[in-house]
């Protein structure tokens, strides 16, 4: 199976990268166009994959396509393309299936928006349930988008809000890692010690909280003692309306 990549920008990368620490050999059958060709050349080297001149010539050998290009660039770049047989995955956020179908019809398409952890085969993929593929084409692109991170097939009306959830808040998340890096050297601990912990923590508890399935209030009052520390920081980010302000900042995404 060959995998092709239009468009090689960070999402790309992303992509390429969790790809490969599953499986470092999948390097010999992955493909990648560009705009700017010798930017690409210098690129897909880091990598070990192929350039390729053309997006034309790109779909030609690909049997799977990820279009990572800029949605605006998505019709100019694929209408007319000669796609019989393609297993066509859309990065391009906010094109939906009628959008993909105005500019590729009669074509097997299906969008999926993840986010960058994807690069250490940790991140989020959120696929869109409404799609043009058959059974056994829907299979193989989430056994690929696996190797990269948790899938989750969602109702195309719930896509956008879940894509802001897995897509905004990593950027949300390392405000919050600087922010206790902060406090940390602030009571004298080096950052370069204490950014280690910070994402090990994090990493840990995301895991115990995904396999645990228990509610963040139940975690949350699992690590507050009667008179303890940790309630005490907890009435302090609620005096300061922590709740408030992440809520808000997705209110403004969602605009």
């Amino acid at each position: 199976m060959k995998i092709g990549f239009i468009g090689f920008g960070n999402i790309a990368k992303a992509m390429v990268s969790g790809l490969l620490k599953s499986d470092e050999s999948l390097k010999d059958n992955i493909y990648a166009s560009a705009a700017h060709y010798d930017k690409l050349i210098e690129n897909t080297k880091i990598y070990g994959i192929h350039a390729v001149k053309s997006n034309s010539e790109l779909i030609d050998i690909a049997d799977i396509i990820f279009i990572c290009s800029k949605p605006y660039q998505v019709k100019d770049i694929m209408q007319n393309q000669k796609l019989e047989g393609k297993i066509i995955v859309s990065f391009a956020a906010s094109l939906d299936f009628d959008d993909l179908e105005a500019i590729m019809p009669h074509s097997h398409h299906i969008t999926s928006i993840p986010n960058t952890a994807i690069s250490c085969g940790k991140g989020v993929h959120i696929v869109d349930k409404h799609h043009s593929l058959d059974e056994d084409e829907l299979k193989m692109v989430i056994d690929l988008l696996s190797k990269t991170g948790y899938v989750k097939i969602m109702d195309s009306s719930l896509v956008d809000i879940a894509s802001t959830i897995i897509g905004c808040t990593p950027a949300y998340t390392a405000m919050y890692m600087e922010a206790l890096g902060d406090a940390a050297c602030k009571h004298g601990l080096r950052r370069d010690d204490a950014y280690p912990l910070i994402a090990h923590m994090l990493e840990g508890f995301g895991a115990m909280a995904y396999e645990s399935n228990k509610h963040p209030g139940i975690l949350k009052d699992e690590v507050c003692s009667p008179h303890g520390s940790t309630i005490k920081g907890v009435a302090s980010l609620e005096k300061d309306g922590f709740r408030g302000a992440v809520i808000n900042a997705i209110d403004e995404v969602m605009k």
